[in-house]
């Protein structure tokens, strides 16, 4: 009897603590009763969660940055996007959250070399020392640009968009009323979705959805059970090989000469080269038709007296 009053008693430990995860973050510990989650940011700091939502990315990218640091999983990035808007070309550091887990508008990444960063923790001003001065700028629209993988039937544009906002609702959470256009290249299969929220709104994080997103396509999902993200399209499911993000915040970023790339530079001196060599050869092309006429006169009149 005692023997089975323990297995009992196993099996319901058993039971509870299988009850006890966070679905939204598959790095949490959880336990206690009633059930706690928490992340580990340092051997000695754990915040706490609220497992009913998606995790603040600042929160995620400084758990993700402890792991890295103490070789608990490896982070593979793919390329970076084309600027149009401007995009992360920084990557993950280790960031510095506000008390709600949003992005302190200033991150240094615990060194004497700071940087502005968005709503969404992505640099958008050149770097400078820890008297720059920052200011919290909002991320109201987010463009995804997806690449789908290989499909034996070619997919039909209205029914890929009520896949997507589907998709975007059920994983993310995400309002269906924020995707504003999806557009669609079936021959390079391509999909282009803007994300949108109106300026001044402060309650939709726009960034949760980005970095779920990303690690579900370029990584591994940060959900408990592990599932890809796939669209479903007239009972198909429709799985993504790439993900760009672009970025673009209600105030436009303050980026400078400074924070292109040496060959970006080069190419604009040429430019400019060219294009003052052009405006000389004109300036002086005109300069000596003027002279010609005026001679032209001046042969003219003395021909008249």
């Amino acid at each position: 009897m005692k023997v089975l009053i323990a297995l009992f008693v196993v099996v319901f430990v058993d039971v509870v603590a299988s009850q006890c995860s966070c679905n939204n973050m598959k790095w949490a510990k959880c336990d206690g009763d009633p059930c706690q989650c928490t992340l580990q940011f340092s051997p000695t700091t754990k915040q706490e969660l609220d497992c009913t939502k998606l995790i603040p990315k600042c929160y995620l990218m400084k758990a993700e940055m402890y792991r890295i640091r103490n070789k608990l999983t490896t982070r593979s990035i793919g390329g970076k996007p084309v600027e149009t808007a401007f995009v992360d070309n920084d990557g993950i550091y280790y960031p510095e959250c506000e008390n709600d887990g949003r992005f302190k508008a200033i991150q240094c990444n615990g060194t004497d070399v700071c940087w502005c960063v968005n709503s969404a923790g992505v640099r958008r001003s050149d770097k400078g020392d820890k008297n720059i001065k920052c200011e919290p700028v909002e991320t109201y629209w987010v463009r995804l640009e997806l690449k789908h993988k290989d499909v034996a039937v070619p997919l039909d544009a209205t029914k890929l968009r009520t896949g997507i906002e589907n998709a975007l609702l059920e994983r993310y959470k995400l309002d269906k009323k924020f995707v504003t256009e999806i557009q669609y290249d079936k021959d390079g299969r391509v999909i282009v979705v803007d994300v949108k929220k109106p300026k001044k709104e402060r309650i939709t994080d726009l960034s949760l959805m980005t970095y779920y997103m990303e690690k579900d396509i370029k990584v591994k999902p940060l959900f408990q059970d592990e599932k890809p993200f796939e669209v479903s399209v007239e009972g198909s499911k429709v799985s993504m090989e790439n993900i760009l993000v672009y970025y673009v915040d209600e105030v436009a970023p303050t980026f400078t000469m400074q924070g292109l790339t040496g060959g970006i530079i080069a190419v604009i001196v040429v430019v400019s080269l060219i294009v003052i060599a052009g405006l000389l050869v004109v300036f002086f092309l005109a300069r000596r038709q003027r002279a010609q006429h005026s001679e032209a006169q001046a042969r003219e009149m003395e021909t008249m007296s």
